[in-house]
């Protein structure tokens, strides 16, 4: 069996682009060979890391972190066009709080474990984005967990416990080390970092390189039927 393709992703669960990149590096994977094996891993990278447990309130958020409400509406409003060139349907108007997402990086730290971390991952992108929910209150994490494959009062206990927590910090760390400032930061079998939300053809050609493969080389499947 061949050597499977590493994907490391440091990204926060409240970063749009994020969301973005996970369907762009979608589309990417899906034109590779599908007998060739992909291990995903996500990492954690706070945004804010400084926000309250609590978090706060979405308006306050966005006038500080944009300089205004008028600002702040154009730089959603662009990011929702760019969503929906992916067919993501960003709802920027139901979110009412920005939370703290450092206990959604303990839960999906716990996920990776038991191999639930792109379920869990793809839930909280969907809560968040497109459902509107706090995803910092821990009754929210606690059901999306579920939902996910987990066992109920494992998650609670686990939600109230500090598990995890030496473990996001470190990793959040060794990004910080690596010199990371930005969200989405893919990093391809260890060797091949992209930053952002790059394109599924800036992508390939990043595991092209990472697999040392040339372009021509680059194992793709079958391109489906015209339509």
């Amino acid at each position: 069996m061949a050597e499977p393709l590493r994907i490391d992703i440091f990204s926060d669960v409240i970063c749009p682009w994020c969301l973005i990149g996970r369907e762009r590096l979608r589309q990417a994977l899906e034109q590779l060979d599908p007998e060739l094996p992909v291990a995903i891993r996500w990492l954690p990278f706070e945004l804010n890391p400084e926000m309250p447990r609590e978090g706060m309130d979405r308006r306050a958020y966005a006038e500080a972190k944009f300089g205004g409400t008028e600002r702040a509406r154009e730089i959603y409003a662009h990011i929702a066009e760019a969503g929906r060139s992916e067919g993501i349907q960003f709802d920027f108007s139901r979110l009412e709080r920005t939370p703290s997402t450092f206990d959604a990086h303990r839960l999906l730290w716990l996920a990776s474990r038991m191999g639930l971390g792109d379920i869990m991952k793809d839930g909280l992108f969907r809560a968040y984005f497109l459902d509107g929910r706090d995803i910092g209150d821990r009754a929210v994490l606690a059901e999306l967990a579920v939902a996910a494959g987990m066992e109920g009062e494992e998650i609670s206990r686990f939600l109230d416990s500090d598990e995890g927590e030496g473990a996001v910090r470190e990793m959040e760390s060794v990004a910080y080390q690596m010199g990371i400032t930005g969200v989405p930061f893919f990093i391809f079998n260890g060797r091949i970092g992209v930053s952002g939300a790059q394109s599924p053809d800036v992508l390939l050609e990043a595991i092209a390189r990472a697999c040392e493969l040339l372009p021509d080389d680059l194992p793709t499947a079958e391109a489906p039927p015209a339509d």
